[in-house]
Order: structure tokens, then C-alpha cells, then sequence
């Protein structure tokens, strides 16, 4: 492994350090950029389906037999999981590793509900003949959605907690044995930039400094759990990041990536984090919401995130709807 290869590629240099992931339901760009993974959320998969080119496979999903006797809820329910998983076969086709559905976050407060929809989601998969090690099944990290992701990996379905805005709820996500998180970035430099009004380097940025931390954590504890740096605003939050286990990448930072020279160094190794002084942090249910209540930033991006998320999976349903009554 070369520390700098200047001939090549930010991104091709990247991928020598970090598993590089495409953040996106345009098949066209997770082509382009071939990348190990593939993570989908409701906004994405929103904005692709609103896009000519991919109205036969929501077509096709909303077609399929057993909807006959489904209306309300039950039916928007069951559309909604049909064009989850169809595109994430679609992007399966398109990466040799995994993708990431993610379960509706008008559940994230809802342990049961998380976990039978997840079932939901799984057995739809594993019909299409694709084996459950190749999914993880996205959650917002609340406490909830933490013991729900807790239950699913006893039964080997493996999870990827999103809307990760603090270290109390990575340490959760650890003790409660998840396969994956995804600390979000951009997000919390979002909230810094406008609380305080202040510019920020990449190696000042706050994004990138709760993702080092988590990461250092994790590594001195001995945490198996994978690391997704999400939610970038630029290339250089993504470069500081570089050795952290994943980072998952729009297609426009992929794209500038791709086209950029210079040299790339590997920021995060776990030599490092072994040096370093990093006391433990009690994640009991008690000390995790009093700790995101003494958080405002984290607080305040996880709900603002569900939110967002829950108004665009209204908006996806109901195209859904629309296409299936006109069907």
C-alpha cells in the first residue's frame, strides 16, 4: 500500500484506506463510480422515483399480485416495501456488496413495529433469492430503534443505525451489537455553522470530529462495529475521514472525488486510537436520553431527521398510490 500515489485519483487513493460507498438510487452514477456498497433512505429514492427512466420498476413493483385485498395503510405499507426492495435489487445488481433499506421512520419510536417491518423488508429479499447478509436494514438511532436493531441481529439480520449525531449513541449502538453505524457529518456542521456563525476547516469541521471520535472509541474498546462517515458537505470532510471503515458518498462529491488530484493520507488507524486515553460511556437507558437531552445539536438533527425523512415517505406513498389506483 502506497502512501501517495499523485498519478492517481482522490478517489482511487481513497479506496486504498476506506471502503467507498455510493450515497444514491441512481443506478447510472453507482455504475459509474463502482463502488463496494450502496445506501438508499426515503429522500433518495423519492427523488429517483420522480424520474422518467425508473417509472417501469415502481410500474412493476405496485403491479405484483396479493394487493387485492389490501387498501389504507396496510396497502401504502406494502407498496412502500415493494420499491424499497426493488430498487435495492436493482443496486445489488450493480455492487458486488451490500445495500442498505431503510425501515419507515414513522417507526423510530416503535421497537416492535421496527422489527416487523424489518422482517417485512428481509423476507421480501430473501424470496428474490438474495441472501440477508447482503442487506442491512437502516434505522434511525433512537433508543427504540437501537433495541429493535439489538433483537434483529440475535436473528442474524444485520442492521445500519442512521440519524447518528453522538457518541452516547454510537456507545449504544455498540453494546446493543450492530453491525454498522452512520455518524452523519454534514448534518452536524449544519448546526455549528448556523448556532455559532463561525468557518470551519476540515480539520476543525464538528462533523468530522465526532466521527474521529467515535471511531478512536471504538477502536480502543475493541468495538467490532463498522463505521459509515455519512452526510457530506465537501471533499474535505470525506479526505479527513480517510481510514474510517466506510464513507458513504454522494455522487457529486464521488464525482469531484474522481476528478481530483493530490495526495491522500490516512487519518484514522487504529494504532492511533490504541495510544490514546478515552475513558468509557455508560449507554443504560437512563444515561442515553439524558445525554442526548444534554446534547442540543444531536437532539435537535435526530428529530429534525425523522422528520424529514417521515414527510418524504408521505410523499413516496403517495405516488405509489397514484400509479397503483391508475394501473
Amino acid at each position: 500500500m502506497h502512501e501517495n500515489i499523485d498519478m492517481d485519483t482522490l478517489l482511487t487513493q481513497l479506496k486504498q484506506y476506506t471502503t467507498v460507498v455510493a450515497d444514491t438510487s441512481d443506478f447510472t452514477q453507482i455504475a459509474r463510480y463502482t463502488p463496494q456498497d450502496a445506501t438508499t433512505n426515503p429522500s433518495l429514492i423519492l427523488n429517483a422515483a420522480r424520474e422518467p427512466e425508473y417509472r417501469p420498476i415502481l410500474e412493476e413493483a405496485v403491479a405484483g399480485s396479493g394487493l387485492d385485498l389490501l387498501t389504507g395503510e396496510a396497502l401504502a405499507g406494502e407498496l412502500m416495501d415493494r420499491v424499497i426492495v426493488a430498487f435495492g435489487l436493482e443496486i445489488l445488481k450493480r455492487v458486488p456488496g451490500r445495500v442498505s433499506s431503510e425501515v419507515d421512520a414513522r417507526l423510530s419510536f416503535d421497537t416492535a413495529g421496527t422489527v416487523a417491518k424489518a422482517h417485512d423488508i428481509i423476507s421480501l429479499y430473501e424470496k428474490a433469492g438474495v441472501d440477508r447478509e447482503r442487506i442491512l436494514i437502516k434505522i434511525a438511532a433512537t433508543w427504540e430503534g437501537i433495541q429493535a436493531a439489538k433483537l434483529l441481529e440475535k436473528e442474524g439480520i444485520h442492521c445500519n443505525l442512521t440519524l447518528l449525531f453522538s457518541l452516547v449513541q454510537a456507545v449504544a449502538c455498540a453494546e446493543a451489537g450492530v453491525r454498522l453505524i452512520s455518524p452523519f457529518v454534514g448534518r452536524i456542521l449544519d448546526w455549528y455553522t448556523k448556532s455559532t456563525g463561525e468557518s470551519y476547516t476540515a480539520q476543525t469541521d464538528p462533523g468530522v470530529l465526532s466521527v474521529r471520535s467515535i471511531y478512536h472509541f471504538y477502536k480502543k474498546h475493541g468495538y467490532p462495529v463498522q463505521i459509515m462517515g455519512a452526510s457530506f458537505r465537501n471533499t474535505g470532510e470525506i479526505l479527513a475521514l480517510a481510514g474510517c471503515d466506510l464513507l458513504t458518498i454522494s455522487p457529486a462529491l464521488l464525482g469531484e472525488l474522481a476528478s481530483g488530484q493530490g495526495a491522500v493520507h490516512c487519518e484514522l488507524t487504529p494504532t492511533i486510537s490504541a495510544t490514546m486515553d478515552i475513558p468509557r460511556v455508560p449507554a443504560d437507558e437512563k444515561n442515553f436520553r439524558f445525554l442526548m437531552n444534554e446534547d442540543a445539536m444531536a437532539t435537535e438533527k435526530t428529530a429534525e431527521g425523522i422528520r424529514r425523512f417521515s414527510a418524504d415517505i408521505r410523499k413516496l406513498e403517495q405516488l405509489l398510490l397514484d400509479i397503483h389506483a391508475n394501473a
